[in-house]
């Protein structure tokens, strides 16, 4: 990586040396040192002459002092397909900046698995499970969804299947497309439940066309969930409250949230099954329900929920400015708003729920302090009375609004 010359990030197929166009090769041929994974390294030519560096592990961690070891040098990455695409590139762009990479793109795994399989790539969703975890599928079923999985390994087709079942979509049809491109290429079909083939190719992508067996639950992703699929001890904003909290709380791309007092953590999970891009803190002082907290973001696919043991505010003083607030358990202690409205970015919104009297009159105080408005909001299910129906009235909950300016 000379001044004068970006780093060059080559997509690379499993054919190899032999599926590269020019661009490619050129970028490879010119490089005093080249880095990359130690399969990817083995698949250049004898002819190549530059340096041949594997990646350490962990990478990313070690990139920065990586590439400034070889700044003096034309530096050449090898990645996977397309490096854009959970790729290598990404990284590098972010650490050096767009005019500092030049990248020459492969066709990916999705784009030669939607050929494969005869899918429509805008209407496919994709996840990695490379260095992820896998339960971040759970998010994305429902039926007739057509989903492609990165595999870590020649293990992941069947930890998927059985991820499948478990949820009740054990009807889902699955495609391994293993080698993708290379002259070993080949394919294993099955459904979930009755997935038996043993361990093949660890470079794979799993297709799955989603489907649930007969009275499978099928939950979306707009908030409001039932309150029965979240595991709970009463602790729990609930559906219609939880519907309005997020409304006002507007996640939108790359937003964080702060949960406090998460309870059983339902608004931090609706909040990242909201938009895959978003990040939140629940912050949660009784273990067993943080314990509850990490269960339901697993089960509900959102396993990137990070959870503090703690109180507010103290807990809270080493956390990354937030985007937005909620405040549901604890808000009397003393402090707690004064931290969070001192933490939060300027235009970032807060919500607070109260149930009770002295609640309820805090937040009329911090309304009256910080401006912002109040909502009251009551709620009757119809329950039997007898011999007849009748409305069962649920406690009545104020909510406070507000955003920063």
């Amino acid at each position: 990586m000379t001044p004068d010359e970006p780093v060059a990030v080559v997509g690379v197929g499993a054919d190899g040396w032999a599926g590269l166009g020019e661009r490619g090769r050129d970028a490879v041929r010119q490089a005093e040192v080249v880095l990359g994974g130690q399969r990817h390294l083995d698949l250049l030519p004898d002819s190549v002459p530059a340096q041949r560096v594997a990646w350490p592990t962990p990478l990313l961690p070690a990139l920065p002092d990586l590439l400034a070891t070889h700044a003096d040098r034309r530096i050449c990455v090898l990645a996977s397909g397309d490096p854009m695409w959970f790729g290598i590139g990404t990284h590098l762009v972010r650490l050096l900046g767009a005019d500092r990479v030049r990248v020459v793109s492969h066709p990916s795994s999705i784009a030669l698995a939607c050929a494969r399989m005869g899918w429509p790539v805008e209407r496919v969703t994709v996840r990695s499970a490379v260095g992820r975890d896998l339960d971040e599928v759970r998010r994305d079923l429902a039926p007739g969804r057509l989903l492609l999985v990165l595999s870590t390994d020649a293990a992941t087709p069947a930890a998927l299947a059985r991820l499948l079942t478990d949820a009740g979509y054990g009807d889902s049809e699955l495609t391994v497309l293993a080698a993708l491109g290379a002259d070993t290429e080949h394919r294993v079909d099955g459904l979930a439940e009755k997935w038996t083939a043993p361990p093949g190719d660890p470079l794979n992508v799993v297709a799955v066309r989603v489907a649930a067996v007969s009275g499978a639950r099928v939950l979306p992703t707009v908030p409001g969930l039932p309150d029965d699929a979240f595991a709970h001890d009463g602790a729990l904003t609930k559906r219609e409250a939880r519907a309005l909290a997020l409304s006002r709380l507007g996640p939108t791309c790359d937003d964080l949230l702060w949960d406090v007092g998460a309870g059983n953590g339902s608004v931090a999970v609706e909040w990242l099954r909201s938009d895959p891009s978003t990040s939140a803190v629940a912050v949660e002082s009784r273990d067993d329900r943080a314990d509850r907290i990490v269960a339901n973001a697993r089960d509900l696919g959102v396993p990137r929920l990070r959870v503090v043991r703690g109180k507010a505010p103290q807990a809270l003083v080493a956390l990354p400015a937030p985007d937005a607030v909620f405040v549901g358990g604890g808000l009397t202690a003393p402090g707690v708003f004064d931290a969070v409205w001192a933490a939060l970015r300027p235009g970032g919104r807060l919500v607070a729920h109260a149930v009770t009297l002295e609640g309820e009159r805090e937040l009329t105080e911090q309304m009256a302090r910080r401006g912002g408005d109040l909502t009251r909001l009551s709620i009757e299910r119809a329950a039997p009375l007898g011999g007849f129906t009748g409305w069962e009235p649920a406690r009545a909950l104020v909510q406070w609004a507000v955003s920063k300016p």
